[in-house]
């Protein structure tokens, strides 16, 4: 590889990590073809992009980046494979999911929104992380759970004014 296709992967590399707010570093060496095969599907599902990255190039763009990735280009030793996503915990799911079959994917660490996770062990706790999706489908059903409960109130109340105060002041 010359030095000007180095200088355009780390460019490409630089503003792909710009644009990503879910950044998983994982280890997948010892997968089988078919087993690399597998994951690859599974991440298509998942919308999750996963790709192989050289060490000195990808610890070169996160050092050109913006962004602080704190410990994780220390991470950056053997086999590296970067999985970018939308959906903060569509990476670590896939993982778990996977590691019902297999030892690998290892998870070497993850930026997520700013926040640095490292380690393996970290692979329970970001795919319980809820998306954002997630989170605003709670909040509306939790706000219109007290609106749902006052309609039906006023509804049962038998449409008079004295039927719905005593509905209401029953609730």
């Amino acid at each position: 590889m010359t030095r000007e296709q180095k200088a355009t992967v780390i460019k490409d590399l630089t503003a792909t990590l710009g644009d990503s707010s879910t950044i998983y570093l994982a280890d997948i060496s010892g997968l089988n073809a078919s087993d690399t095969s597998n994951l690859r599907r599974a991440c298509f599902k998942a919308n999750v992009s996963i790709s192989v990255v050289k060490n000195t190039l990808l610890a070169k763009a996160m050092e050109a980046s913006e962004k602080d990735f704190g410990e994780l280009p220390e991470l950056l030793k053997g086999n590296t494979s970067i999985m970018l996503s939308e959906v903060a915990n569509a990476p670590a799911k896939v993982i778990r999911n996977f590691r019902k079959k297999s030892d690998k994917p290892v998870l070497k660490g993850a930026y997520i929104e700013e926040a640095i996770y490292v380690g393996d062990d970290k692979v329970d706790v970001l795919s319980d992380i809820k998306s954002k999706e997630e989170m605003i489908g709670e909040i509306i059903g939790l706000l219109q759970s007290p609106a749902k409960n006052v309609v039906s109130a006023l509804k049962s109340g038998g449409g008079k004014l004295a039927g719905i105060l005593k509905t209401l002041s029953e609730k």
